[in-house]
């Protein structure tokens, strides 16, 4: 946990200086995009390697799917009371 926390606290730091050089935000906005693809496809070979989620996957993709639909409605219902009592003009 140190290590994730002085990596976050090095990286923002060199992120406040070089933040004013627009090829630099660029290019890491770049790594950052290919860098979460690459994460995704290593995290989908250890899935795939898992013979318990492959032999449970119609379980576990009937739960994803329900507790993705609950997720998806509930931030709906809040953002439009949120909308509704904050940003609504009267």
């Amino acid at each position: 946990m140190i290590t994730v926390l002085v990596l976050m606290t090095l990286g923002i730091g060199l992120g406040f200086f070089v933040g004013k050089f627009p090829k630099v935000i660029k290019g890491v906005d770049k790594m950052t995009t290919w860098s979460i693809y690459l994460l995704l496809f290593l995290l989908g070979i250890g899935v795939g390697l898992n013979e318990k989620i492959i032999n449970n996957l119609h379980t576990i993709g009937l739960q994803a799917l329900i507790l993705t639909i609950g997720a998806i409605l509930g931030s709906l219902v809040f953002a439009y009371i949120t909308y509704k009592l904050f940003f609504k003009s009267k």
